[in-house]
């Protein structure tokens, strides 16, 4: 072997450009005998297996201490350390139990492989049969290498990146390496070296699949240095990009961090300097830490997403990762793939024109149900004797299956083949009686056309032609017309290349069609010729029917959708064209590349599609979106579309179609293949990240009144108003349950009439910090009145004071957590009883609190007292107005929104 990419940093000329002597000259191989055993087990040695090779790969303890990397989760941590050298081992064990508890969840949800070269690796066959020593033999494809002859027939993967050496009528399906919705053509001939993969006919790649004919090809690449290889290892390169919820939750907690290091040392400092002891000021500083942070808010954040999981998977939508949800809402542009995704990926026939009238085919993908129409009324097609013949020949003059499964009808063979045989059986056409084949003139890319000879008796044949309509036109001399044969003349040329000019235009793939009656078996260079033309038929990879609505709502929604396909541009467009997507103009791949990244950026103003792309342009399409600010969607389903999806904010990859490659590199898989359920997924995504601002701002809140009342109390020389496992229990129970049951607030109306937040956008704005100081404010003060209220009194408990404080402060924010329930609208405009979660949560808080004010051992725990019916009421009295001027409030500012 002359040439081993494993030892050559060379770049040789590429394998498709070379004449098949010199490939096989360069492989040290030889077309007909092979390479030897003892050959073959050297390259083996050498190169390796033909396997792909794991890298990246993160261990389950890494996944596990990531959960733990958090601004808020060190200084939770540091209070805990704290809490325990000062021997509060209570408050201590509560903060640990918090943080593992919210460790586990994170990780349960996040633990699943993300590794898409496993799956590539699936995706190999394990078998192949190969010519070693002149014999063939079938062989582990992992034991491929470099100069192995590969045999190939319908229905078989490709094991290896091959050369085709022979090729007899081959077509194979590479729809899930370069997007190309129609099979591929291929031929032995070189290529120019710059031809773009998805045109490279004279090679095969691995993971790919035969649909027609045979050939003979010998192995130019095994392993990473396949196509697949490199698609793996620009997968594996792309790093996990930071969700924006990721970054506004890391910012707000680094902000926490300063404040409650700030407050907690100013406040102990202060105590400390008029005469307060110092261990008291200790216990004040872990006070007030704990009281900034809202230990509660990673494990309810947590717990919402997760929840949110589950609540997409309603819509259709498996979540991969748990920050995945959130981020949907955030998307401004959805890059998106063609075929499979937009489209079928199921070749139907769409139009027939005959010289006597046009008509439709009803029904999409390889399901027959479906009629014929003209002029939108269903006809008879067996009372059309053109349309019978053309059907009749497009059936016969194939080899594809159509074939009824459990999971529906699917095909063996090539797919254009298999939308005539689907267009037969919706004609009714009796197909029941075999007719037996006695010749076939195969397609490949020089002919442009096949043609099978039936024999229907000793001195009857049929010879039915299908191909190029410019090929097969030209080789017409009659034409039938409402069942009668007659002259095929200029006229009649002139409209039916009408016809095809029409379909081209609007993206679709067309065939001529037409027969010869025979008394004989003529020679093959004697058939071709004095045919009769039939007609010609339109084929398409058509629209999922969802998707033009979907399209639009995406637009009310704010975002642009934008077509990135390997197909080529004129199909691209018809399919945008009919689902409604603006694209004024279409690049190719070879334009791009000829792009800097400025002028593609400016480009991507404009509405525009790309075709013909490669792997590459799709990542570098997706980075340029993300250097302009937008959040990108990526959605896809083949191999090709692997390394964008991991490169998005979010990869969408589809669910039933899929490539185990694809949902491996992605965040959020579709179950249904359904376009619209990523607008219903958007939706759940904007629902999320709209509760967690109400839960965070509630927390906060919370928070900031709790802040107030110890660090005025002590600037004011009085005691610690509330003690560090009071707060505790604040935060992690009572807050904790009720932030969580507003996190299952229903969306708010007209969040899908909204345009995408900024993917900066803070998630505490101005109107939020400034209610998180009034309504902060308010529970701060009111708890620190009530205290002194308590506390001053004549023969005034101090007992009973704290646990006045510390049961006001709990109905405060109880009170509280009615203003978030929406962050506009009041609350009789969304409905009381619309979130039963909250009305159980607050039920079930204050019950807690309850008992703990009268049940001994959650006395002593939080060191409380009893409480009498009269106290009850003037804490009540206290609380309610921070609910009714909020209430008043929004009905002034936003009226009935």
């Amino acid at each position: 072997m002359n040439r081993n990419p494993k030892q050559n940093n060379e770049t040789p000329a590429p394998w498709h450009s070379l004449p098949v002597n010199e490939v096989l000259r360069e492989l040290d191989s030889d077309g007909h005998q092979g390479l030897s055993r003892e050959e073959a087990a050297r390259r083996l040695e050498r190169v390796g297996l033909n396997l792909l090779e794991e890298t990246g790969v993160v261990p389950w303890p890494v996944v596990l201490g990531h959960q733990f990397v958090d601004v808020m989760i060190f200084i939770l941590f540091l209070a805990a350390l704290v809490a325990m050298a000062l021997g509060e081992w209570i408050d201590a064990i509560a903060i640990f139990v918090i943080l593992i508890i919210n460790g586990i969840l994170g990780f349960i949800q996040e633990w699943k492989a993300e590794q898409a070269i496993q799956a590539l690796k699936r995706m190999l066959e394990p078998r192949c049969n190969v010519v070693r020593g002149a014999e063939e033999q079938t062989i582990d494809a992992k034991n491929l290498v470099p100069g192995d002859v590969v045999v190939l027939e319908t229905g078989d993967r490709i094991p290896a990146d091959l050369r085709l050496v022979r090729a007899t009528a081959l077509k194979i399906d590479e729809s899930a390496l370069t997007g190309e919705s129609e099979s591929a053509d291929k031929n032995v001939e070189a290529l120019p070296a710059d031809t773009p993969l998805a045109e490279r006919a004279s090679a095969a790649w691995m993971g790919t699949a035969v649909t027609n004919g045979r050939a003979i090809g010998v192995v130019t690449a095994t392993g990473m240095d396949t196509e697949f290889g490199r698609i793996a290892t620009i997968t594996q390169s792309v790093g996990r990009e930071v969700t924006p919820l990721q970054r506004q939750l890391g910012i707000l907690g680094k902000q926490l961090g300063m404040v409650a290091l700030v407050v907690s040392g100013l406040v102990a400092l202060a105590g400390w300097l008029v005469g307060k002891p110092l261990l008291e000021m200790l216990l004040v500083g872990i006070s007030l830490a704990v009281a900034v942070v809202p230990e509660g808010l990673p494990a309810v954040v947590t717990i919402t997403l997760a929840l949110g999981v589950r609540a997409m998977i309603k819509r259709r939508a498996l979540l991969r990762r748990l920050h995945a949800s959130e981020t949907l809402g955030t998307v401004s542009v959805i890059c998106t793939d063609k075929t499979g995704t937009l489209t079928q990926n199921q070749m139907t026939v769409q139009r027939v024109w005959m010289p006597a009238g046009e008509v439709e085919a009803t029904g999409i993908g390889y399901d027959p149900a479906g009629h014929f129409e003209q002029n939108g009324v269903k006809i008879d097609a067996n009372l059309n004797p053109d349309l019978l013949a053309l059907l009749g020949t497009g059936y016969y003059c194939n080899h594809a299956r159509l074939l009824r499964g459990e999971a529906g009808w699917t095909i063996l063979g090539e797919p254009t083949e298999a939308a005539l045989v689907v267009a037969a059986y919706k004609a009714r056409l009796n197909l029941a009686e075999p007719v037996p084949m006695a010749m076939e003139l195969s397609f490949n890319s020089e002919r442009k056309r096949m043609t099978v000879i039936d024999r229907r008796g000793a001195a009857d044949f049929v010879a039915h032609v299908k191909g190029a309509p410019e090929v097969v036109l030209e080789r017409c001399t009659r034409v039938l017309v409402d069942g009668v044969e007659k002259p095929f003349g200029e006229e009649d040329m002139e409209r039916a290349l009408q016809a095809v000019h029409r379909y081209g235009e609007q993206g679709l793939r067309t065939l001529a069609f037409a027969r010869r009656h025979l008394d004989e078996l003529p020679a093959e260079d004697k058939v071709e010729h004095q045919l009769t033309f039939l007609g010609i038929v339109g084929i398409l990879d058509p629209p999922h029917l969802e998707v033009p609505e979907a399209v639009r709502l995406a637009g009310l929604a704010g975002i642009r959708v934008i077509m990135i396909t390997g197909d080529n541009p004129k199909t691209a467009h018809s399919i945008a064209r009919q689902i409604g997507m603006n694209s004024s103009a279409a690049l190719t791949g070879r334009e791009i590349d000829a792009m800097d990244d400025a002028a593609l950026s400016e480009v991507l103003e404009g509405e525009v599609l790309f075709a013909r792309t490669t792997p590459e342009h799709k990542m570098r399409i997706v980075k340029l979106l993300q250097q302009k600010g937008e959040v990108v969607g990526m959605t896809g389903d083949g191999v090709n579309d692997a390394p964008a999806l991991k490169q998005a904010e979010i990869g969408i990859a589809m669910g039933v179609r899929g490539t185990d490659v694809a949902k491996g590199a992605s965040d959020m898989i579709l179950t249904d293949d359904n376009f619209a359920s990523i607008i219903n997924a958007v939706e759940e995504g904007r629902r999320e990240y709209d509760n967690i601002q109400k839960f965070v701002r509630y927390l906060l809140s919370s928070n900031m009144g709790e802040v107030i009342a110890i660090s005025i109390n002590i600037l004011l020389g009085g005691p610690l108003i509330l003690l560090p496992v009071q707060i505790l229990w604040m935060n992690l129970v009572t807050d904790g349950v009720t932030a969580v049951a507003l996190g299952m607030e229903p969306a708010e109306e007209g969040i899908m009439r909204q345009p995408p937040r900024g993917a900066r956008e803070p998630i505490l704005d101005r109107r939020g910090i400034l209610m998180v100081l009034l309504l902060g404010g308010y529970i701060g003060l009111a708890t620190l009145w009530l205290f002194h209220h308590y506390l001053e009194k004549p023969g005034g408990d101090p007992a009973l004071a704290h646990t006045v404080a510390f049961t006001s402060i709990i109905l405060l924010e109880k009170m509280n957590v009615l203003n978030f329930r929406a962050l506009r609208s009041p609350l009789v405009k969304i409905g009381f009883f619309s979130n039963p979660w909250v009305l159980a949560a607050l039920a079930g808080t204050i019950g807690l609190q309850v008992a703990v004010v009268y049940v001994p051992v959650l006395q002593n725990a939080l060191h409380t007292t009893a409480l009498g019916l009269a106290d009850w009421g003037l804490i009540l009295i206290v609380a309610v107005p921070i609910f009714l001027l909020t209430e008043i409030y929004k009905r002034v500012q936003f009226g009935n929104v």
